[in-house]
């Protein structure tokens, strides 16, 4: 048996979002910017996605980017939000991904900003007593904090943060590539600044994503050379990702309360089994449903002899997952997430993120090739 247990890396395209792209692929093929009808009608094509995407999150069409992926939509706001606002404070977690982590971190070695983490406790979840101290000490913020985490599955509470940013007038962005697509985000009412996607990671296509920018707020380009994106980022748009894009979350939106209960009966399922089958199994991060994306299961196994060789074994199986280690020294190339929360540096760690697609049998596959391994390598 094979089995794909890292949705949270990249998801399968949807058979009817790769109908679509073939379908644009085969018949057009204009650049959007020529203003012959060959190009008009790519246009009306990239408009018309958009204002699909941009209905699905109660937003205004005007407020939605396209761009290669989540790296440079979140690359984009954190760039040139803090820079072209002048603000010389920034607050963030140690949790965050390295698309945002390592932003931040080379903006404060040039010197452009002072980075502040906030507190997170041993599950990932974010102190929002330290966050508010950290906006109350500071004239001015900004503050990113993504929506789930993409190794644990902890939940931000977007409203919270927002309100507190507002109440501290500090600019809000939310790396919100993980559920996108898995909840639903109504920009009417979330007071943040940007938020961001990228298609793959909810059945799309690979290469494409958006970054939703609040009317709000001005910035200017990241990347210059044209007047694609209203002026917003140069470069032909990639035409079939867009598409794709719209698509996948036009069936996110269509089949969500379904995925969901289905998902998370299959992650709930595989914590049972683990708890029932594997001596000593633990789990990092949220696990409750209310507090937990549901598409995220990260297992903590006993210690081992080779524990760096169970994601090997695993893949041996015909079982992809992916994880790791707390590093245990500053020369390790572990998990910054899992270190961050203070997990035991010698206890294996696996992350199984589910979709659609998975069934119970491939569970009950994995599990049972987990309590072999764990039995011989004890």
């Amino acid at each position: 048996m094979r089995v794909y247990f890292d949705n949270a890396a990249t998801t399968a395209l949807d058979p009817e979002v790769l109908k679509e792209m073939y379908k644009v692929m085969e018949n057009q093929f204009g650049n959007p910017s020529s203003i012959h009808a060959h190009g008009r009608e790519v246009r009306t094509l990239i408009e018309k996605s958009r204002k699909t995407i941009a209905n699905l999150l109660h937003t205004s069409p005007a407020e939605i980017f396209f761009t290669s992926g989540g790296t440079e939509a979140d690359n984009t706001a954190i760039r040139c939000g803090i820079i072209d606002h002048k603000l010389t404070h920034a607050i963030t977690t140690k949790l965050e991904h390295h698309a945002v982590l390592h932003t931040l971190q080379a903006m404060e070695k040039s010197g452009v900003i002072k980075l502040s983490f906030v507190d997170v406790d041993d599950k990932g979840s974010v102190d929002y007593g330290h966050l508010e101290k950290l906006l109350q000490s500071n004239e001015r913020s900004f503050v990113s904090l993504m929506h789930a985490n993409n190794e644990l599955g902890t939940l931000t509470d977007l409203e919270r943060v927002g309100d507190l940013c507002e109440a501290h007038n500090a600019m809000f962005h939310s790396d919100t590539v993980q559920t996108v697509g898995h909840y639903k985000h109504d920009l009417s009412k979330l007071k943040l600044q940007f938020m961001v996607c990228a298609a793959h990671k909810l059945h799309g296509p690979k290469g494409v994503g958006f970054l939703h920018i609040n009317h709000k707020v001005k910035i200017n380009p990241m990347i210059y050379g044209g007047s694609q994106e209203r002026n917003m980022r140069g470069g032909t748009e990639n035409v079939y990702g867009i598409a794709g894009l719209a698509k996948a979350l036009e069936i996110a939106y269509a089949e969500m309360d379904s995925h969901q209960a289905y998902i998370q009966d299959l992650k709930s399922y595989m914590k049972a089994r683990l708890e029932q089958e594997v001596a000593g199994v633990k789990f990092n991060g949220e696990t409750d449903p209310a507090k937990s994306l549901y598409t995220v299961l990260n297992a903590s196994f006993p210690e081992m002899e080779m524990a760096d060789m169970l994601l090997f074994n695993l893949d041996i199986a015909g079982i992809s997952a992916s994880g790791g280690s707390a590093c245990s020294s500053g020369t390790d190339i572990g998990s910054h997430v899992l270190t961050a929360i203070g997990a035991n540096p010698d206890r294996p760690s696996v992350r199984f993120s589910f979709s659609k697609n998975n069934t119970k049998d491939e569970v009950d596959y994995t599990v049972a090739k987990l309590r072999e391994l764990c039995l011989v390598s004890a």
